[in-house]
C-alpha cells in the first residue's frame, strides 16, 4: 500500500509539471516530433519491456546521470515509469535542475501496454 505522504509528494509534483497521456505520446511519435523518451523504472522492470526508442535511466540515478542523455536544458524530455508517479517526481526534479521542457507520461508503461 502506498503511503499517503508519497501520494502527497506525487500530487505536488503533478501541479508543477506537464503530463500527457498515451494517445498524445503516440501522436508525437507518429508526427516525428523531436524529443527524448526516458524510462525511469528500475532495470528489472525495463528488462520486461519498454516503449520503443526509450532510453533507460533509472529514477535513482536520473539527476546524477541525465548528462549522459542530454545537457540541453531546452530539449523536450518525456519521462515514464510503471504508472506515472515516479516519472512525475522525476520530471519535477529535472525541472528544478533547470530543464524547461520536461513531461511525464500519465499511466506510464502500464497505460502504454494496455493501449496497444
Amino acid at each position: 500500500m502506498v503511503m499517503p505522504e508519497f501520494q502527497a509528494l506525487v500530487n505536488e509534483a503533478k501541479k508543477e509539471i506537464k503530463e500527457i497521456d498515451v494517445n498524445e505520446l503516440k501522436r508525437m511519435q507518429q508526427a516525428g516530433e523531436d524529443f527524448t523518451l526516458i524510462d525511469v523504472r528500475d532495470k528489472e522492470e525495463a528488462d520486461k519491456g519498454t516503449i520503443p526508442n526509450a532510453v533507460h535511466l533509472s529514477r535513482g540515478i536520473l539527476e546524477h546521470s541525465i548528462d549522459k542523455v542530454t545537457t540541453d536544458k531546452d530539449r523536450k524530455l518525456v519521462l515514464y515509469c510503471g504508472g506515472g508517479s515516479r516519472s512525475a517526481l522525476a520530471a519535477s526534479s529535472l525541472k528544478r535542475m533547470g530543464f524547461k521542457n520536461v513531461i511525464s507520461l500519465a499511466g506510464g508503461y502500464r497505460g502504454w501496454s494496455q493501449d496497444k
